[in-house]
This record gives C-alpha cells, structure tokens and sequence, in this order.
C-alpha cells in the first residue's frame, strides 16, 4: 500500500525521492484499485457530506478528488501538478506551517501523511488552527500494531523506509492532547492490498483492518 496518496516528508531526500517516483507512486492507486476503494468507503464514514475541506498531504489528489474535497497542500511539485489537474486548489506547503487562514475549513483530512511528517504533534495542532469550532479533523492510518502494519514494518518499501508508524491509541493521544474529541473509529483493509479484489466494506474499530480512519471534532476555544 502506498502512503495514501499523500506526501508529507521527514527531509528533503525523500521529498525528493517522492517527485523522483511520482508516477510510479500514483500507479499504485490503479494497480490495487480495490484496496484503494476501500479506503475511500472508510474514510466516508466520517467525513462530513458538506462544507469547505483541506486534504493535508493531497500528494496526486486520488482521495480530495474522490470525496470531493476542493482543497489540498503538499510539498511535492510534481504531485500537485497531477493534484491540480484533477481538479484540486492546491497549495505547495507543509503541514508544520499550512499557508491558510485561521478556521478556513469544516474539515482537514489528513490521510497516512502523519506517518512521513518531521512533527506531528504540531501539524494537528496547524489542521486544528485552520479549522472552524466544532470543525471535525480525519486521520486515517496504517496500524502499527495491525498485520498490515507489521508487513510493512519489515516489507521497507522504498517509501515507507523511512515511515514512522503510529498506532491507534498513539494517535488518540496526540489528537486529545490537541484539542480534539469525541472520536469516530472506522476499519478496512483485511488482506494485504494485491490480495483484496473486490471493495472490503468498513467496520467500526479497530483491531482487525489494516487502515484505520479516526473522526474527531475539534473542542471549543
């Protein structure tokens, strides 16, 4: 699986290696289009059906452009030119430093792009800062702790090498300590992604799939 679509680097190198592999990276989308799919129906199941929404991380657009989210960053080049054509405003930018108004959006999705982030923690605390009170936050991941997480932990693709995998409960910390709540937590992905050849529907939990999606609103200033 690749990073979700999305982009968010540690250090120039593997922005680099990024644009060096954009196509191959968007390809991926195509070849395990059901995994993909997948994906898509879990993070609907707590994405808002309206409003102004960010894509933190949009990398090609494959997920903004799905679930019609209008807005997207990233700090590849290359990605954004794809981004842009499928029909994405998109900004060059990073998620430490998000190059948008205070409460700009309904909602930030922010999805695998945590694991290639230089700082996390303030990054949701950026996604919180662009989003209106009671503005709802999306983080989907590949489970530390899950079997998808395990095999690509040891797999050391050629852009998850330098990943840092969270687990869920690792994540809810960090968006507590953040200032977000009541949290929403939905799961696909049963098979490792060649292996999945028709849409695996969503479960609520965690536990069982390999890509997790947590909704969670943001707390009153």
């Amino acid at each position: 699986m690749m990073a979700g679509g999305q982009t968010w680097i540690f250090n120039s190198a593997l922005m680099d290696l990024f644009d060096r592999y954009y196509k191959k990276y968007d390809a991926w989308y195509e070849k395990n289009r059901f995994a993909y799919l997948s994906e898509i129906e879990a993070i609907k199941k707590v994405l808002p059906q309206k409003g102004k929404g960010l894509e933190i991380g949009v990398g090609s657009g494959r997920f903004a452009s799905a679930l019609n989210i209008a807005y997207g960053v990233d700090p590849s080049k290359k990605m954004l030119i794809i981004a842009r054509e499928r029909g994405i405003q998109v900004k060059e930018g990073r998620g430490e430093n998000l190059p948008y108004q205070n409460k700009e959006f309904d909602f930030v999705l922010i999805a695998i792009t945590i694991c290639f982030v230089k700082n996390p923690k303030k990054v949701i605390c950026e996604a919180r800062r662009a989003l209106r009170n009671r503005g709802r936050l999306i983080l989907a991941i590949v489970d530390k702790d899950s079997f998808l997480g395990r095999f690509y932990q040891t797999k050391k693709s050629i852009f998850y090498k330098e990943a840092n995998f969270f687990s869920v409960n690792e994540i809810i910390n960090l968006l507590k300590d953040a200032g977000f709540s009541k949290f929403s937590i939905y799961q696909t992905i049963f098979h490792l992604p060649q292996k999945v050849k028709k849409i695996e529907r969503p479960k609520p939990g965690y536990g069982q799939g390999g890509f997790v999606v947590i909704g969670a609103y943001k707390n009153s200033s």
